[in-house]
């Protein structure tokens, strides 16, 4: 039905693609090292700044969250303060019911 040559292998077209992909990556590999002295000092140019601007943002972000988690904590510390003065007056309160 089939004819000797025109056979499925499976291997040779497995070989056939990987000699693709590497043949790409070699074309593109040259590409960007020829390439890489013109792109990089424009991509530094337009990184830099957006990479200050990410820095800032990022840094002005960590001081809001320390101003919040501060004031979190002296928000539960003041209830835990609450609590233990209850807990006091309650005590105190049936102590002073069991005396009279």
């Amino acid at each position: 039905m089939s004819a000797k040559g025109s056979q499925f292998k499976p291997n040779q077209t497995l070989q056939n693609v990987r000699n693709l992909a590497t043949d790409r990556a070699i074309l593109i590999g040259i590409g960007a090292v020829a390439l890489a002295p013109i792109l990089l000092p424009a991509v530094a140019k337009i990184g830099k700044p957006i990479l200050k601007a990410a820095i800032k943002t990022s840094l002005n972000l960590y001081e809001k969250s320390q101003g919040a988690v501060a004031e979190a904590g002296e928000m539960f510390w003041d209830v835990v303060a609450e609590s233990k003065a209850e807990i006091t007056a309650e005590a105190q309160q049936r102590f002073m019911n069991g005396k009279k």
